[in-house]
């Protein structure tokens, strides 16, 4: 393995709609590995070809047919690790995995938790936030390991992570029931959020613009759903972090761009 590797976090929104998206960036980026949440694809329809072309030959899939699902493609060696189910209702939400060096990397795709912020209203939102504990509980368990938390947390939990704090109040992926959520478990293992680390607050960080606006850009509302935390002996060795906003705008874009951060091995 090198001295330094690369590692990307992106919610695909169908991985075999987006391949040419997915493609372009592995050509123009060459990622050390890539981590895709909601491929919305059975492990045994998964465009597998298409990435070991592009020379991703290490491949971890948890799918599931139309919906949710996560995937890590990787230049390097990949141990399986686990695939832990925090919804606790069968959804492929969760893929982990061990590098060679001991690393662990583990990709989640936390559900939005649909319109109503009520548990008793919407039942998809008491099911996000037993979701977000149980992986409080997880991660209390971590101990010293280095371990790469990615993904879609479906969270925007700082005032400078959404266009309008005041207006997004009481709209979910930005309530303080769920921000106070979030912040439980960052600090179950003191995990290191490394897009403010590298980009403090209040600077601009978004990850996600809705498809309902007709110009992205030009509305711009955009949040930061999408994150990257280390624990706090992997952190150290982060070196940078980068959100790919261009991305938005390729054609049959997904509403989420990647982040990657580089890290000094």
């Amino acid at each position: 393995m090198t001295d330094s590797l690369t590692i990307v976090s992106w919610n695909i929104n169908s991985v075999r709609f987006r391949i040419d998206i997915v493609e372009r960036f592995l050509n123009e980026v060459r990622p050390d590995i890539l981590c895709l949440q909601e491929t919305k694809v059975m492990d045994t329809a998964f465009p597998r070809a298409a990435f070991e072309a592009l020379g991703y030959s290490h491949i971890v899939l948890h799918g599931q047919r139309m919906h949710h699902g996560v995937a890590i493609l990787s230049r390097v060696p990949l141990q399986e690790d686990d695939r832990l189910d925090w919804q606790a209702n069968g959804e492929a939400r969760h893929v982990g995995v061990r590098l060679e060096n001991g690393l662990r990397l583990e990709n989640v795709y936390v559900p939005a938790g649909g319109d109503i912020p009520d548990r008793e209203q919407n039942p998809k939102f008491g099911q996000k936030l037993d979701f977000l504990g149980r992986m409080t509980e997880w991660s209390k368990g971590l101990n010293d390991e280095r371990v790469l938390l990615v993904g879609d947390f479906n969270v925007a939990p700082l005032e400078s992570d959404v266009w309008s704090h005041k207006q997004l109040l009481k709209v979910v992926s930005h309530t303080p029931i769920e921000v106070e959520m979030l912040n439980r478990l960052k600090a179950a293992n003191d995990w290191v959020d490394l897009g403010r680390h590298f980009v403090p607050e209040p600077g601009r960080l978004y990850t996600w613009w809705s498809y309902r606006a007709k110009d992205w850009a030009a509305s711009d509302r955009g949040r930061r759903l999408d994150h990257m935390w280390a624990s706090p002996t992997l952190a150290p060795a982060a070196r940078s972090h980068t959100v790919f906003e261009d991305c938005r705008s390729w054609l049959k874009p997904s509403d989420h761009v990647p982040i990657m951060t580089e890290f000094a091995l």
